[in-house]
């Protein structure tokens, strides 16, 4: 078992180690940001090339995409090695983004929010797995700290920046500004990353493509249900999603070429920590409905409404760079634990707060002060437990499959939160009822749950295992 420790900021981002913070940062800030700059430009994509029934497929072939890639890296790493594998996903990337950008027609578009997917999973995935390739054990919190704060980066650079291309109305030079950032993160690959870089042990290693294809498919049934406006048909994707994770679950663990590390199907505390990943991910997605919500009832204009959206990643960014700095064993197992009751009692408030009977506006800047607490709950665990994920397997050959499936994980919980979101808004709004109330006392109760899962996760944690 290696001792991860939190080193200094000063020793990440000093001379040896700046270029391989710059890439983990980078690969995962260009994934982030295309995600929500495309979510701010696809009303005026579509008022241009039309397509509107495929509105919802824009976002779920790309979550298809980055889980199958995502849980491809370790593979991909493994056989090339991390240079070549960081190109491989930035060439998806930048032709996915290309394709978005010179789209005539919605099929094109979606083509390229495939191959989009396809990359940027790779990319996402590669930044964790980097971590515990390249990076000494010590630094591995504050690492997974900088990587994980550039989903909040992503969050507040790319409704801004997608707002401000549909307000001039050139939406294609978004997508041409992604396609030159990934070229110029290319170049930096090339310059940071010597050829047969780290990663590369000269194996033939198999793909897990049946893990692939059912963890492809789960993702796929659980978008597909924040579709339907049956309740039975939105339920039943639901279910089928759970069954192929629980089939893949099977497999996976009977598979020579796994996903998952083998110490997630043993006793102890490995399966626990990527569950409580999994679950505060999950909550998170209830955040997707804030700017419909605000708008529906606070009636605030769409980039306010979008603003209120990043609040929750706001609190969640700089949560996660003051708790990485924290190494007390108690503290950090007290920080795990609690982390989900802080998200818990953010989503409590925002559930309660009845904009019907208070000023609108007044209830609008409660909901951002909640969900500001709500980012910091999850910002404050996310780092020791991404960091514990990689330290407790015992086969240090297993070390690049554990920090992969971080991102794996990741992935997986958010799809299902999504899911669920997208169930419980869609029934409450066609019954009459309470959508937002609903939405977030069942998202805190999802929440309380994992604090329940992150004290499994912090049995044994001593100085050795702490992050």
């Amino acid at each position: 078992m290696t001792a991860p420790g939190t080193g200094s900021w000063g020793e990440l981002l000093g001379r040896r180690y700046r270029g391989t913070a710059a890439l983990l940062a980078g690969g995962v800030a260009l994934y982030a940001t295309n995600e929500f700059l495309t979510t701010s430009l696809l009303p005026d994509t579509i008022k241009d090339i039309g397509g509107e029934r495929f509105y919802a497929w824009v976002t779920t072939v790309y979550l298809v995409g980055s889980v199958i890639a995502a849980a491809a890296t370790n593979a991909v790493l493994v056989r090339v090695g991390s240079r070549s594998a960081y190109l491989v996903g930035l060439l998806s990337f930048g032709l996915g983004t290309t394709l978005c950008a010179l789209a005539p027609e919605m099929e094109v578009l979606l083509i390229g929010r495939t191959l989009q997917g396809t990359g940027g999973g790779l990319l996402a995935g590669l930044g964790w797995a980097l971590i515990n390739a390249v990076l000494p054990s010590w630094l591995w919190t504050r690492a997974s700290g900088l990587v994980s704060a550039m989903w909040g980066t992503g969050t507040l650079v790319g409704p801004a920046a997608g707002g401000l291309f549909a307000q001039f109305g050139v939406w294609r030079w978004a997508f041409g500004l992604m396609a030159m950032l990934t070229v110029a993160m290319a170049v930096a690959v090339c310059v940071v990353l010597p050829a047969g870089s780290v990663g590369h042990r000269g194996e033939s290693v198999r793909f897990p493509v049946r893990s692939l294809l059912l963890l492809g498919a789960a993702a796929l049934a659980v978008s597909v249900a924040q579709l339907p406006r049956s309740l039975i048909g939105a339920v039943g994707l639901l279910l089928v999603g759970g069954v192929l994770l629980a089939v893949f679950l099977i497999v996976d663990r009977r598979a020579s070429a796994a996903v998952l590390p083998s110490s997630v199907f043993q006793p102890g505390r490995e399966k626990w920590i990527y569950l409580t990943l999994g679950l505060l991910m999950a909550t998170t997605k209830a955040n997707l409905y804030i700017p419909l919500l605000g708008q529906r009832l606070a009636h605030l204009p769409p980039v306010m409404a979008g603003f209120l959206g990043a609040a929750l990643s706001t609190g969640w960014t700089f949560s996660e760079i003051a708790s990485a700095s924290v190494s007390r064993v108690r503290v950090v197992i007290g920080l795990v634990i609690t982390a989900p009751l802080v998200m818990s009692a953010g989503l409590a408030v925002v559930a309660f707060a009845r904009m019907r009977h208070y000023n609108p506006t007044a209830v609008g800047a409660i909901w951002a002060l909640a969900l500001l607490v709500v980012g910091i709950g999850v910002g404050a665990g996310w780092p020791h437990l991404s960091a514990w994920a990689m330290s407790c397997v015992d086969d240090p050959a297993e070390g690049g499959t554990a920090a992969a499936a971080v991102n794996t994980v990741t992935l997986i919980g958010g799809a299902f939160g999504a899911g669920l979101a997208g169930l419980v808004v869609n029934t409450a709004m066609s019954t009459g009822q309470p959508a937002a109330r609903w939405l977030f006392a069942i998202f805190a109760g999802l929440a309380a749950l994992g604090s329940v899962v992150a004290v499994r996760a912090s049995r044994g944690a001593g100085p050795l295992a702490a992050a």
